[in-house]
């Protein structure tokens, strides 16, 4: 059965030798139900808003089983939130979602897989692993944003149910270790006549952006 484990939010914002000064990656498991709206989960913040949060990267989730595979790596815990997201979960394969899936959690929250999560200087910084930009993207398990397609709260223990997976079959960690020009054109072409959601036939914005370079790289 997949479950979330843990939903996290920032605990508080910490110093960051970034460009912005500051942090909100510290994020860590609440208890109770927690309300997720079109930009996250309440209460939850962005430090840095140009390259984090907005409506395709609002809730991003990582699995358990994905975080004990680093904890045995690097011969450390790896605790929810301690990457940032704001889900953990178990059962589900995250990094193999497919692009456009939607997962219903709970009785009325409703989210889709938009695109995987990219390490960060902030992220590195956070971890204090040596070269951990470049490790992390190697494992090729980087987790998945989702938008909020419908309004509602979560809990830990909540069930993952996935009610819609496209026919393209791209997935996440596909999109994270780099499309091929067929893969980009079955996306955008699944997405057309779609329809009931933004971009194109109904793909998140940012998926269509990022396919779409793809494809303008090669004069496709």
């Amino acid at each position: 059965m997949s479950l979330v484990t843990a939903v996290c939010r920032v605990d508080r914002l910490l110093p960051d030798s970034g460009t912005i000064g500051i942090t909100a990656i510290d994020k860590r498991p609440v208890d109770g139900a927690v309300r997720v709206r079109p930009l996250g989960l309440y209460a939850d913040v962005q430090a840095d808003r140009k390259h984090h949060g907005g409506e395709d990267q609002a809730v991003y989730a990582y699995a358990d089983e994905d975080a004990a595979h680093f904890a045995e790596l690097l011969d450390r815990e790896v605790p929810p939130g301690l990457f940032g997201e704001n889900l953990r979960t178990s059962g589900i394969d995250v990094t193999g979602a497919v692009t456009g899936e939607r997962w219903r959690i709970g009785e009325t929250l409703e989210l889709e897989v938009t695109i995987p999560r990219n390490a960060c200087g902030t992220f590195a910084r956070r971890m204090r692993v040596d070269k951990w930009v470049k490790r992390f993207t190697e494992e090729g398990r980087p987790g998945a944003y989702l938008r909020v397609l419908h309004s509602g709260p979560v809990s830990a223990g909540d069930p993952i149910v996935v009610t819609h997976r496209p026919d393209h079959g791209v997935t996440i960690g596909q999109i994270f270790s780099g499309l091929t020009p067929e893969q980009a054109q079955a996306v955008l072409s699944s997405g057309r006549g779609a329809g009931g959601g933004p971009g194109t036939g109904g793909l998140a914005p940012k998926v269509v952006r990022d396919v779409s370079k793809v494809l303008a790289r090669v004069g496709a």
